[in-house]
């Protein structure tokens, strides 16, 4: 049997239960399948104006091109059905990776496993901040105070008590009862920890029984998915009325309303920029995934685009610049100082320290420091414990009150009450006098330059009944616990690519400041502003406080709400914020944040619920990757949507301008659906591919207001479609003068297709790397692609003739390619010339916002 008497199911008995109850989930919300994602491809206007225009040519008589624009309309739409499974296929390996999980005891071991594997009969350990992930009955530990407004409605919490010896098991029992021992699969344990046994999982649950379901969670648009869609809204009803023009035009001068029409929906083909919406969900899902691998699981797809543009970072110390692996380092009372270099274990005073520190800790601890202690307890044998099983009454942490503390019984009717907490509270508790507390604070502070955590310790035994308040009981003061968490060796250099960023890092702690001071010295923190301290922050005024976070980095003995008041205070001052917590009462800051990040190991359901991201493996270098992998998803994402843009600006280009200067027509909708089988895989998977910029992280976060695909953006579209139009329209009316249609026609399109691949190139390049890096091989397998249907449609005269097209003459051939090499390649060349320009030093963390804050408007 386990120390606290529970063995829990042994793993063949688990796996033979899962196999007879199945797994313990509820009907969740499914991707679409190809079905589904084939209708919704269906219904968009390209697709339709392909499918009517293929429809036109073979009802005409066209035969050849009508079926080549019906082929071309499915691989069109095979294409983008792809890309979209290949999408939903990334979104559910995300739904799997944040399934919830569970601490069960299984061979007397704790191990941490998914929900979804629970089966009847496990035990499992819970604590406050926790979603309960099955029905069950309270075993052992706190008195629980639970939520269950998610199954009753009444939002009030209910209190659980542990089933009693003998007692029967209600196989019925139902939501909303007060003091009994039943659990349910939703519930929230708002205060408290405990160790219970499961009854019933997923459907036969009263969560599943009443019908809830993560089916019924309908997934809204993010809002640069609706941006993207009023765009195309826009341009659709542009380009059908272009469609309608172009054919009254060409049916009025050339009295041909047939070809007119065609000639409108070619134009109407070219102008709709449908990729739009496809780009934006191919990145943020393939995006989401690359985080996920960096141990970043994004809950909101929003936030993708917020997280590069982070300014602030504002951490917790513990667990995320340090280890979260504490240990007993040293053990100070009046008459002994032990610490754990000595090879002899605590004995008298020290001991009977760390026994009633042992007192105070919970049964199964989850905090590290309530593990830390256990731990030392364990491998010293103390007797104190030994013949104790669970605390008769707690009295958990409050704001208040920073101290836990719990009441034992003691033989002759007698109680024994321990405490445990911050020294300050401690020394309340005790009633110590300022001389004794003056005498006792350079050990604390000792303790802390060390890069200690320091808790007091106390004790008291009574007669009677006990009473609410605590304060009351007779404490003596037994002595202080020092407790070592390393930092983590990926933090100083994470820290310095922060600084470097221009991100300004800021740790807030609940420890004490000269501990505070010691990890940030160690691991490279600007300390030069000092420590600012709740006590004072409690006294500052919100206009205060924004100018002393101008400048101050560090921040002790935080409270939850002051985590929240020093949000708000950036927010106002115009900065980025990400903030991280794990408990219960950060949920409000990290709901208040920009980007809010919960720690996936130490955090509680609620923090993670409230969170934006949740950073799997608690680590502050995960957090700085997410930032340089955001940046890098931002860059790539508005490139691609540039290139979108500007490579339509031809293309609509050459289908309306030869129809109004009286020129034969240069596309056909079969050119058309030839240039979107490029630019559908060359934007979404070219673009998404490219690594991050050598100096992303050397540069500032952009400006709060500077939109993803802004007037600049916009701009720099239409100069490079336009700059790949005039070299292809010149190609055109020079070829005319001096060669057949067909051939002036092959060649323009050769230059159209040309330019668009370099174009893409230079575009997708435009962060530095080796032309041919790995990176690149989707883009030479497209542009190796293109290059053989070009070639087997100029080499086969029935293709040629679809198209409308006869082989150039080599000197023409050259000219088109050159002319392409510089419509689309220009912006390469001065994007390279640039690249070899100084380098804008970054800003000073310091001060981060300076430079930026006049652009900025308020949040």
């Amino acid at each position: 049997m386990s120390r606290d008497g529970f063995t829990g199911l042994t793993e063949a008995e688990a796996a033979r239960r899962l196999a007879e109850f199945g797994p313990n989930a509820l009907p969740r919300a499914v991707g679409r399948g190809l079905a589904e994602i084939l209708l919704d491809t269906l219904r968009e206007p390209m697709f339709l104006l392909l499918i009517g225009a293929a429809g036109l040519y073979l009802v005409l008589g066209d035969l050849g091109e009508g079926l080549f624009l019906m082929a071309g309309a499915v691989a069109t739409i095979g294409l983008v059905v792809l890309q979209e499974a290949r999408s939903e296929r990334a979104l559910s390996a995300l739904r799997d990776l944040s399934q919830p999980h569970a601490r069960v005891v299984r061979d007397g071991v704790e191990v941490r496993l998914a929900a979804r594997d629970l089966v009847p009969g496990d035990i499992i350990l819970i604590g406050e901040g926790e979603r309960l992930p099955a029905d069950g009955v309270l075993l052992g530990g706190d008195v629980l105070s639970i939520d269950e407004s998610a199954l009753t409605g009444e939002s009030a919490p209910v209190s659980k008590r542990p089933l009693t010896e003998g007692e029967a098991v209600d196989a019925d029992a139902q939501p909303g009862a007060e003091t009994g021992p039943y659990l349910f699969s939703g519930a929230l344990v708002v205060r408290g920890q405990a160790v219970a046994r499961v009854e019933r999982t997923g459907g036969r649950t009263a969560l599943g029984r009443i019908g809830v379901s993560l089916a019924a969670i309908e997934h809204q648009p993010t809002p640069l998915q609706k941006t993207a869609g009023r765009l195309v809204t826009l341009l659709g009803g542009l380009a059908i009325a272009f469609c309608a023009v172009v054919a009254i035009a060409y049916g009025l001068m050339r009295g041909d309303w047939v070809g007119g029409v065609l000639a409108g929906v070619t134009v109407a083909i070219a102008l709709i920029p449908e990729e739009f919406p496809m780009v934006l969900a191919v990145f943020l899902a393939l995006g989401a995934g690359r985080l996920a691998r960096r141990k970043v699981l994004v809950r909101r797809s929003a936030v993708i685009e917020a997280l590069g543009g982070a300014t602030f970072l504002c951490v917790d110390k513990t667990g995320t610049l340090t280890e979260n692996r504490m240990r007993v380092a040293r053990i100070w009372t009046a008459g002994e100082d032990w610490a754990d270099a000595a090879d002899a274990p605590p004995l008298g005073a020290a001991r009977a320290c760390l026994g009633a520190a042992g007192l105070a800790c919970a049964v199964r601890p989850v905090d590290p420091m309530d593990k830390a202690v256990r731990t030392l307890l364990d491998e010293t044998a103390a007797s104190d414990t030994d013949a104790l099983e669970a605390p008769e009454r707690t009295w958990p942490l409050r704001p208040d009150r920073m101290a836990m503390i719990q009441a034992w019984r003691a033989p002759q009717g007698r109680w024994r009450i321990a405490a445990k907490g911050a020294p300050e509270a401690i020394f309340r508790l005790c009633g110590l006098s300022e001389t004794q507390v003056g005498d006792l604070t350079p050990v604390i502070q000792r303790f802390a330059r060390d890069g200690l955590r320091v808790l007091g310790v106390a004790s008291c035994v009574t007669d009677g009944a006990l009473s609410d308040a605590p304060e009351d009981s007779p404490f003596a003061f037994e002595g202080l616990i020092g407790f070592l968490d390393p930092v983590r060796a990926d933090v100083p250099a994470a820290l310095s690519e922060a600084r470097a960023a221009g991100i300004a890092v800021v740790m807030i702690t609940g420890d004490h400041p000269a501990t505070a001071l010691a990890v940030a010295e160690t691991v490279g923190l600007d300390a030069s502003s000092g420590v600012l301290i709740g006590p004072e922050i409690a006294a500052l005024d919100d206009a205060a406080l924004a100018g002393r976070l101008r400048e101050t980095r560090l921040f002790a003995r935080i409270t939850p709400d002051q985590k929240l008041r020093i949000v708000q205070a950036l927010k106002i001052d115009g900065e980025i914020v990400a903030m991280t917590g794990d408990g219960v009462n950060d949920a409000p800051a990290l709901e208040a944040a920009h980007i809010g990040i919960a720690m996936g190991r130490k955090g509680t359901d609620v923090a993670r619920e409230a969170a934006d991201l949740v950073i799997l493996d608690d680590s502050f270098a995960s957090i700085v990757g997410g930032v340089r992998l955001g940046r890098r998803i931002f860059a790539n994402l508005r490139k691609a949507l540039v290139y979108v843009t500007a490579i339509h600006v031809p293309i609509a280009g050459v289908a309306l301008i030869p129809i109004v200067l009286g020129l034969p027509p240069l596309l056909y909708p079969m050119h058309v659906v030839f240039l979107e089988l490029l630019i559908d895989p060359v934007c979404a998977m070219v673009f998404e591919a490219e690594p991050g910029g050598a100096h992303a992280m050397r540069r500032p976060p952009r400006r709060r207001d500077e939109p993803l695909f802004g007037p600049r953006q916009v701009g720099l579209a239409l100069l490079q479609g336009a700059g790949v139009l005039a070299v292809v329209l010149a190609t055109y009316v020079w070829a005319l003068n001096h060669h057949s249609e067909n051939q002036a026609r092959g060649a323009a399109f050769l230059a159209l297709v040309a330019g668009n691949l370099i174009l893409a190139l230079a575009d997708a390049s435009s962060s530095g790397g080796r032309l041919f890096a790995p990176h690149r091989r989707i883009y030479w397998t497209i542009a190796a692609a293109a290059s053989g249907a070009l070639a087997l449609i100029f080499a086969v005269p029935p293709l040629g003739d679809i198209f409308k097209v006869a082989p150039p003459s080599p000197g023409l051939l050259l000219g088109a390619l050159a002319l392409a090499a510089v419509g689309g390649g220009w912006f390469g060349l001065v994007r390279a010339v640039d690249r070899r320009l100084p380098l804008r030093p970054p800003r000073s963390p310091r001060s981060p916002s300076a430079p930026l804050r006049a652009g900025r408007s308020p949040p």
